[in-house]
């Protein structure tokens, strides 16, 4: 107390020099450096007061104050812009979805331009770099033994000709009855659902009653990973950075026992599927879009790897 109470006495004088930022910002030997994300905000629709509130200022506040540190800080965020709510909006307003991404992308651009929120880099995940690099991951993935092949009934609209993935296809919630529950979660309980397991399923664009269909995909096998994960976030929880709720959530998880997760989708918007009988379908956008930090940095530098594969600095 005493200490601050003679910095203030002092006045500004007293603080160090704002260090001037290179650019690009890079990892500096020797210097703190500090990498910050926000949340990606979804793209098919104009941001509001609680999107900015709840992820995009918090880390713009905590971007200045590393900055004020003398920090040596990089601030990236962008638009998340492939899934199955693009698409749907993007029929809604009789636009492409790339159309529509391109919309929504300068309204985002323009409104944290006009909060002044510090971005370093505010870029998009509709790129070839996210699509380079989430290829790339999934290739290691594949030769690593981590993906499998296997069958998934999904519900398939005969009259749109096409099948109904997440949020194509609404019905009753086999948890809770909430009668608008979508084809990937219910908006009213939070839990997952599988699409084939709503009751009183309609397709979203026709009202028509779709039908089961077996159809193959590829799931990332989460349970070989489980033994692994465990010991890691072990070592982690011990350092005391996460928070009670975050620790809660995942030891749930774990306690039911992890279950492989499908990464693939029967759409035409998203990341191509880089291998042979799988080329008509992209990657669910919960695996292609978290991918999209490491890919948006890489369309501020080209030394990404720097930031992202750099635990010594």
């Amino acid at each position: 107390i005493a200490a601050a109470v003679d910095i203030w006495a002092q006045g500004p004088a007293a603080l160090p020099r704002p260090q001037q930022p290179q650019t690009p910002v890079l990892p500096v030997e020797g210097e703190r450096n500090v990498l910050i994300t926000s949340a990606l905000p979804y793209v098919n629709n104009v941001p509001h007061l609680g999107n900015i509130i709840g992820c995009v200022l918090s880390a713009d506040t905590f971007a200045r104050y590393c900055r004020l540190r003398n920090w040596n800080t990089l601030f990236v965020c962008g638009t998340d812009e492939y899934g199955t709510a693009t698409e749907t909006r993007a029929l809604e307003e009789g636009l492409s979805p790339q159309e529509l991404c391109d919309r929504y992308h300068a309204v985002h651009a323009e409104v944290y331009r006009w909060f002044c929120i510090s971005f370093d880099h505010f870029g998009r995940t509709t790129t070839p770099q996210q699509t380079r690099i989430a290829q790339d991951i999934f290739q290691r993935l594949l030769a690593r033994g981590f993906l499998l092949q296997d069958t998934l009934e999904q519900l398939r609209c005969e009259r749109c000709g096409r099948y109904l993935a997440d949020r194509f296809v609404e019905g009753t919630c086999p948890f809770c009855g909430y009668a608008e529950a979508r084809g990937d979660q219910c908006d009213k309980c939070g839990k997952l659902i599988n699409a084939v397991e709503l009751k009183n399923p309609q397709c979203k664009l026709c009202r028509g009653v779709p039908v089961v269909t077996p159809t193959q995909h590829l799931f990332l096998d989460l349970p070989k990973l489980e033994g692994r994960l465990e010991a890691w976030l072990e070592r982690t929880w011990a350092t005391g950075d996460w928070t009670a709720n975050a620790r809660h959530i995942t030891r749930t998880w774990l306690r039911d026992g992890l279950r492989p997760r499908c990464i693939t989708r029967d759409l035409t918007w998203g990341t191509p599927v880089p291998l042979d009988g799988f080329r008509d379908k992209v990657f669910y956008v919960w695996f292609d879009a978290p991918i999209g930090y490491l890919s948006i940095t890489a369309n501020y530098t080209d030394q990404w790897e720097r930031w992202w594969k750099n635990p010594q600095q």
